[in-house]
């Protein structure tokens, strides 16, 4: 949207010409900006809550810094998902206000720390080996603002570890369970509480997991009520997910 374009819908709404609600819906559809290799989507925030995040692999360092300058003109909390040191290092370039997390894999470009909800989004994995792909969702949910909590290791390998923590379970909004192997454990939660469970399939495991496909089946056939599935390894959908039904428990609850 031209700065012309913007006074006279403002000029409008000032007048009465144009409503609240008609002008909201005009801000939602502008403006994107073309790069020629991207298309950046400047309003999402505004639709959607979050600003657009970068997803790095398949993209050039180059290519990678340039959507996040443009994005650094309008915005904050901005995610760069699957950022390997070296892409850390290039946005460096343009800001010093970011931080890397390792093992999330994930760069925060400009931080701005939002208000927590009162509600909280509980992540387990089944093992250690499932954390990278959980710790992407704690990330992307705490920059969302909400309250993030961790339970780590307990799979089905070992129930009564997981019964240790049925007061955390008890306690949060929504779950989200990380799981790769066998891809069990989502069910167990899902028949433990009565929470909102989104089941993330990694693609840890021996060679008959096919890379996560055996987990997401298993998800996918769970017998426990209440337990969506999201795609192998995508944290960052599953915080998405849970952070927009935090929220609208904060809304209710409000």
């Amino acid at each position: 949207m031209l700065e012309r374009e913007l006074q006279e819908l403002l000029s409008g709404v000032r007048s009465g010409a144009v409503g609240v609600e008609q002008a909201l819906q005009r801000l939602k559809d502008l403006p994107f900006e073309s790069l020629g290799f991207a298309t950046v989507d400047h309003h999402r925030g505004l639709r959607q809550g979050q600003v657009e995040t970068i997803f790095c692999e398949g993209k050039t360092r180059e290519q990678i810094r340039d959507i996040a300058a443009r994005l650094l003109e309008r915005s904050s909390n901005i995610l760069a998902t699957r950022a390997e040191p070296a892409v850390c290092e290039a946005l460096g370039t343009l800001t010093d206000e970011l931080s890397y997390h390792e093992t999330a894999r994930i760069v925060v470009l400009k931080p701005r720390p939002l208000p927590l909800t009162r509600g909280t989004i509980l992540i387990i994995t089944a093992g250690t080996a499932d954390i990278p792909v959980a710790e992407e969702a704690a990330v992307t949910a705490a920059v969302m603002g909400n309250r993030v909590e961790r339970v780590n290791d307990v799979g089905v390998a070992g129930l009564h570890r997981l019964l240790a923590f049925r007061d955390r379970l008890e306690a949060a909004t929504v779950v989200v369970v990380v799981a790769g192997m066998d891809g069990a454990l989502p069910s167990v939660v899902g028949g433990l509480s009565s929470k909102p469970v989104i089941a993330v399939p990694t693609s840890v495991g021996y060679g008959a997991s096919f890379g996560g496909l055996a987990a997401l089946l298993t998800m996918l056939n769970s017998c426990a009520s209440g337990v969506v599935v999201v795609n192998i390894d995508n944290g960052f959908g599953a915080a998405c997910c849970a952070s927009r039904i935090n929220h609208l428990a904060e809304g209710k609850e409000g």
